[in-house]
């Protein structure tokens, strides 16, 4: 448990940061759900259009930090490669 002041405050941030990092992982896989659904479903102009939906999303959250560059460039790689296939 904190002690001092400081430590007291930073934990508080750490909590307020917690919350604004757990609904933007929510958000962010809300719109890759909607992305595999579509690709489930085999609707490639649905998933097209959710695709370009998530995009943003999964490299805003990399922006913000919820995720590593990296990891969001994978995740977007790999779903678009799902979509060329779906298409093709």
């Amino acid at each position: 448990m904190a002690n001092t002041p400081s430590a007291k405050k930073a934990a508080r941030k750490i909590a307020r940061r917690t919350e604004i990092n757990k609904d933007r992982r929510s958000r962010m896989r809300t719109f890759v759900r909607k992305v595999e659904e579509a690709l489930a479903s085999g609707d490639s102009a649905a998933a097209g259009v959710a695709f370009k939906a998530a995009e943003p999303e999964i490299m805003r959250a990399a922006q913000k930090g919820v995720l590593h560059k990296s990891t969001a460039s994978r995740k977007v790689s790999r779903l678009a490669q799902r979509l060329a296939k779906l298409g093709a």
